[in-house]
């Protein structure tokens, strides 16, 4: 059996991170990484967006080229996937059946993307947007598509509907909630990207929910609703959230749930093991103190350099202020913080000119900002929620007044 000093589960952005940082912190043990895919470590946040769309090839979202981990020292097990954890062994299990031994575990796994129930969900053309593969069956498909439905409305499914519009495709957006990004921003925002995405063509339907996939010939041809209407389509898109891909820590008796419960270290319940990125439930201060899992390239990244400066002996602690951004038409949001609990908004700017901020305040502080277009509002104002400051709501609205000027 192969023991190493540092077994990295998950070759994502915070499996990544966690070697890029544990070789910057000048550790010179032994490092593997082992990935589920046949890919090297790659960017997901372009595959529904520049990726979709064909604006960036593979080798461009990689996050480093394959040179650059052998260089390193970093051992790079692709196509492999871990099925069990023993603790007290200090070994992980392959589908295969080998065990690969470990010092220091670091369960950097994500999640996998949730799936639709219904009759007809695994007819060929549905699709979810987690993994490259799922990305190239799409690219593979479009040429032949004409209509295509969206299930869901957050970001990854208002997203592919952007991109599926500039492919000139008939798309329409089915949301269950009575707005877009319910979830994660306020009505102001999400009324704004719902009026975005119908000037651009897009049929967008609130409140509803799906019943049925109908197919013919083994593939999609349309997606039946709760009330009956059946929508003719050739590809559907589902966005609905992801699963955290936990469950052999969990059964290894780490604590957990919706995620797997970590410390300020990202330290799990189990000795020697941590675990980052999406699926880490974390203590928060940005969330009021509430335990959560943070689904962002900056959780992952931030997460993966506290441990590996754990693992070398440096006391750290998780506090990064989150940070996030979606793509959409000529659409940038940037959101710093978060809006968890927030009991005040105002709108900065005017959504009319494509360029504005929505500011989240709770008890009179500033907990958030979504900025559209308004990337000075966005730097400016990340002081105003590191901080916890609590400027007048009038002079925030007033975008005359630059945010920094508040922040003194």
């Amino acid at each position: 059996m192969r023991k190493y000093d540092v077994v990295i589960v998950g070759a994502g952005h915070g499996g990544a991170q966690a070697a890029i940082a544990l070789r910057m912190a000048k550790f010179d043990g032994s490092i593997v990484m082992i990935g589920d895919e046949p890919d090297l470590p790659y960017e997901r946040p372009p595959l529904s967006k520049d990726y979709l769309s064909g604006k960036r090839d593979f080798d461009r979202i990689l996050i480093r080229p394959a040179r650059f981990w052998a260089d390193r020292g970093i051992e790079m097990r692709t196509n492999a996937r871990v099925v069990a954890v023993d603790p007290t062994a200090k070994t992980v299990s392959l589908q295969t059946g080998e065990a690969i031994g470990y010092d220091q575990l670091v369960w950097a796994t994500g999640g996998r993307a949730r799936r639709l129930t219904c009759p007809g969900a695994h007819l060929r053309g549905v699709h979810t947007v987690r993994t490259r593969a799922d990305a190239d069956r799409m690219i593979a498909e479009l040429p032949a598509v004409t209509r295509a439905v969206v299930i869901g409305g957050g970001f990854i499914g208002l997203e592919a509907a952007a991109v599926l519009r500039t492919f000139d495709k008939a798309v329409t957006v089915l949301e269950a909630l009575d707005r877009v990004l319910a979830r994660v921003a306020a009505e102001p925002l999400s009324r704004f990207y719902e009026a975005q995405h119908r000037a651009h063509g897009v049929d967008l339907r609130l409140g509803v929910a799906v019943d049925g996939i109908e197919g013919r010939d083994g593939a999609v041809c349309g997606v039946r609703l709760a009330d009956g209407t059946v929508l003719a389509c050739d590809l559907v898109v589902v966005g609905i959230g992801i699963v955290p891909e936990v469950e052999p820590l969990l059964t290894a008796g780490a604590e957990g749930g919706n995620g797997v419960r970590v410390d300020a270290q990202c330290r799990t319940s189990l000795s020697d093991v941590f675990a980052i990125g999406d699926c880490a439930l974390h203590t928060n201060l940005y969330a009021a103190g509430a335990a959560i899992r943070l689904e962002s390239v900056q959780n992952a990244n931030d997460q993966a350099t506290i441990v590996a400066k754990t693992i070398v002996g440096q006391h750290v602690a998780y506090d990064a202020v989150p940070w996030f951004w979606s793509d959409q038409y000529d659409l940038k949001l940037q959101t710093v913080g978060l809006s968890i609990g927030y009991d005040q908004t105002v709108v900065r700017g005017d959504p009319a000119t494509r360029s504005f901020s929505v500011v989240y305040f709770r008890q009179g502080r500033v907990i958030a900002l979504d900025c559209v277009n308004a990337a000075r509002d966005y730097v400016q104002g990340k002081r105003l929620v590191v901080d916890g400051l609590a400027p007048d709501p009038a002079a925030v609205e007033d975008a005359s007044i630059p945010l920094k000027s508040l922040a003194l």
